[in-house]
């Protein structure tokens, strides 16, 4: 949420004013702070640290926002995020009516607090008995955020019909982001209205040279022959995200191509695994590999910048995402491979995502923390240019209008929207 957080300000830093909320570590430059870059992007920060989001935030948020006195206040939500603390659903209670909340669920559907009543006395507390009230009052996940916001933004459809269905408000969706894009158009941004013209004649070769430069870049620093197929998971490493099988898959697939690596690309340490949890569940993949016998083969990088990860996108054959719960659009790893051209190899989720087609925007595996199915779908990407030429194609249309200045252009107009509804 920090990482978002950040962009979105940065996007948005010649429109608004923007105002940081914050109980993480705020850095002044790029670095390794939670929320990296924010004194250049914030024009002030209501500072919690050492508060944390416990009981006694609230309070000093409430305060805070009053002294800020700011048009909309916009709360991106996942319990995670929070600590897992319901505090921050308690904030409009003490901020007045007259603020304009608005608030995005990063993630929604799965939490409650308290986790104890069965879900039919959540929708009686919600909704009434029958369902009478045509909007909740209270919701199990975000407390009084949810019913109080002027505005409700979800990042995918199947948020949004839980939204429908448990506040009965019509949520807007604003799907996410790359949260890495290409380097090239990090760079080319601002240059972009005046050279479309001359950037679209020059592009495929352009892509190809930059290419073929990160794919030599890329098996240099991991010690490959220059034609060796390299795979690459890119994300938060964590026991969901099935790095376990893809080890398993890696060694199946080893017996018919001998020079095959991987690498994964992402740090282990996040606020839903913490270090010590991180440094065990680190050591437990690296012995995996080796009783897999492809420790040899995987390069493990931790933590990158941005642009490095770009470039190991840009220089790997293919990305595989085996989540446990199944891979759909709501996640920005995927967004980012996508968005790089590079073929894209995902575990299906149930229900499945509709635009997550197979052949078509990446390949499909059925059945998840499983090494065969994995592999067998590795194996096709691996023996099929038309097939990776195809995917790739078609993944990269799929995220083609979810660049930064298109969310970040979403988000003004409903900013406009609920100041302006507020003076009317």
């Amino acid at each position: 949420m920090a990482d978002y957080t950040v962009r979105l300000a940065h996007a948005l830093r010649d429109e608004v004013d923007p105002v940081l909320v914050t109980a993480s570590e705020v850095a002044t430059g790029p670095g390794r702070g939670e929320v990296s870059g924010s004194a250049d992007v914030f024009s002030s920060v209501v500072d919690l640290r050492g508060i944390g989001w416990g009981p006694r935030a609230v309070p000093a948020a409430a305060r805070g926002l009053r002294r800020a006195a700011p048009d909309v206040v916009h709360v991106q939500f996942a319990p995670s995020a929070f600590g897992f603390s319901p505090a921050v659903g308690l904030l409009p209670a003490l901020t007045g009516r007259r603020v304009r909340w608005l608030t995005t669920l990063h993630e929604y559907g799965w939490w409650s607090w308290p986790s104890w009543p069965p879900a039919w006395a959540w929708r009686r507390c919600e909704r009434g008995i029958g369902g009478r009230r045509a909007t909740a009052r209270w919701d199990r996940e975000t407390l009084l955020l949810g019913p109080r916001s002027a505005g409700l933004v979800v990042t995918n459809p199947e948020h949004a019909a839980m939204v429908r269905g448990r506040l009965g408000v019509e949520p807007h969706t604003i799907p996410l982001p790359p949260n890495v894009a290409p380097a090239c158009e990090r760079a080319s941004v601002a240059e972009a209205p005046r050279s479309a013209g001359r950037a679209s004649a020059d592009a495929q070769p352009a892509d190809r040279d930059r290419r073929a430069r990160a794919r030599a870049d890329l098996r240099r620093r991991i010690g490959g022959h220059p034609d060796d197929p390299v795979l690459v998971f890119f994300g938060f490493v964590h026991p969901v995200k099935g790095v376990r099988y893809l080890l398993d898959a890696l060694a199946m697939l080893a017996v018919d191509h001998p020079g095959l690596r991987l690498v994964v690309a992402g740090g282990f340490t996040s606020r839903a695994l913490p270090a010590p949890e991180a440094d065990a569940f680190r050591r437990e993949l690296a012995g995996h590999a080796r009783a897999a016998g492809v420790a040899d083969r995987v390069t493990f990088t931790g933590h990158l910048p941005a642009a490095e990860v770009s470039r190991v996108l840009l220089g790997a054959d293919a990305c595989v995402l085996p989540f446990t719960a199944g891979v759909t659009g709501r996640s920005g790893a995927l967004a980012a491979a996508l968005a790089h051209g590079v073929p894209t190899v995902v575990t299906a989720a149930d229900p499945p995502d509709p635009d997550l087609a197979d052949g078509r925007t990446v390949v499909v595996v059925r059945g998840v923390r499983d090494p065969v199915p994995l592999a067998a779908g590795i194996r096709r990407v691996i023996a099929d240019a038309d097939l990776r030429a195809a995917v790739a194609a078609g993944g990269r249309a799929l995220v083609a209008e979810r660049d930064w200045p298109a969310v970040a252009q979403a988000h003004l107009r409903l900013y406009q929207r609920l100041v302006a509804a507020e003076g009317r």
